[in-house]
């Protein structure tokens, strides 16, 4: 392949809808242990070190985008990870609210400082570290809904929506004034090193969406909008992830939410370029390859099927390529770097 300049503007001018020169690669996470295996370099034991260690460990997160030919470095650090007595989200805890005495008694006003005590040296360490032409395509992980669920659990969620509407509403009011402080906070101090505004907040899952439409029309989309908003002051444009079959309120993110663009397809929901047909004209499309064939499928197979996809969707404005998800640990290699050099052949390199 030809040398790799790096140029953040690329998926920038994609986010806000636009032709970029070049068709972006995009990935909303990768597994820390894939890019170990890829780099054959530690990463994680760095980041837990001192200053020195952080900042070669983040080089060495950033020179995984950089070779595999990213214009950005997909980053982030998770609410979820610092919500005091929380945990229902990931790791089925019984999460600490229950009922409205337990909101009342929640510590809602430490939890901006909690993630930046937490959270600040990695940031700090990205703006030394980055490499000349790339930036940060993320911010700060985790939407409303999946705070709330994270707080109190999916299965209570749904009983507090019946025997305690009031409740039901003032947590995702909360969550969604912690998202604008913490976010308010992160653009005022690292806004440079950060190009495009981006959360992950999985709504739906195969059939629909995982509260009622109307739910997040009325809760969600609310406590979306405020964050959407302040990222949009910054002069950034902004893109949801989420996960499931959400046509259903994609309107009421595109119009009300505001959102800029959208990430994560299933070919079992609607293929990539269905996405691309029916929201090409409003907003910015991100993602493409269905997760499951880059794990059941050859390499061989999967540069056709990508080269296919990448021409179905090339005269599209607002396009970035990769993954329909994410790039956990057991995509075997060889088939991720398929994949990404199908998409870089096809853009020319």
């Amino acid at each position: 392949m030809n040398s790799f300049t790096p140029d953040f503007c690329n998926i920038v001018e994609a986010a806000k809808n636009q032709s970029p020169k070049r068709i972006p690669l995009y990935e909303h996470l990768v597994d820390d242990a894939f890019m170990v295996r890829y780099l054959e370099k530690p990463i994680e034991e760095l980041m837990n070190g001192n200053q020195s260690d952080l900042d070669e460990g983040m080089r060495r997160y950033c020179e995984f985008f950089l070779k595999l030919g990213f214009d950005t470095v997909s980053f982030e650090r998770c609410i979820t990870s610092i919500l005091p007595g929380a945990g229902a989200l990931y790791s089925h805890a019984p999460g600490s609210i229950h009922n409205m005495e337990d909101y009342q008694k929640y510590p809602w006003d430490t939890i901006a400082d909690i993630f930046f005590i937490t959270f600040s040296h990695y940031y700090e360490s990205l703006a030394r570290v980055m490499p000349d032409g790339m930036k940060v395509i993320g911010g700060v992980g985790n939407g409303a809904f999946e705070c709330v669920q994270d707080l109190v659990g999916y299965t209570n969620l749904c009983y507090i929506k019946y025997d305690d509407p009031e409740l039901y509403g003032k947590l995702f009011k909360s969550v969604g004034n912690i998202m604008v402080e913490i976010w308010d906070r992160l653009l005022n101090r690292f806004g440079d090193i950060i190009c495009v505004g981006r959360f992950g907040d999985d709504l739906g899952f195969k059939s629909t969406t995982l509260i009622p439409a109307e739910d997040i029309r009325k809760h969600v989309i609310p406590a979306y909008q405020k964050t959407i908003s302040r990222i949009h002051q910054s002069g950034k444009p902004f893109i949801l992830h989420s996960c499931g079959n959400i046509f259903e309120v994609m309107d009421d993110l595109i119009d009300v939410a505001k959102i800029d663009g959208k990430h994560s397809n299933e070919d079992a929901i609607a293929p990539f370029k269905t996405w691309a047909e029916i929201y090409g004209d409003k907003i910015a499309n991100f993602g493409g390859v269905d997760c499951d064939i880059l794990t059941r499928e050859t390499p061989e197979e999967i540069k056709k099927i990508v080269t296919e996809i990448y021409n179905q969707v090339k005269s599209y404005d607002g396009i970035a390529l990769g993954t329909g998800n994410s790039v956990p640990i057991y995509i075997a290699e060889e088939n991720y770097l398929a994949m990404n050099e199908a998409i870089r052949i096809a853009r020319g390199e």
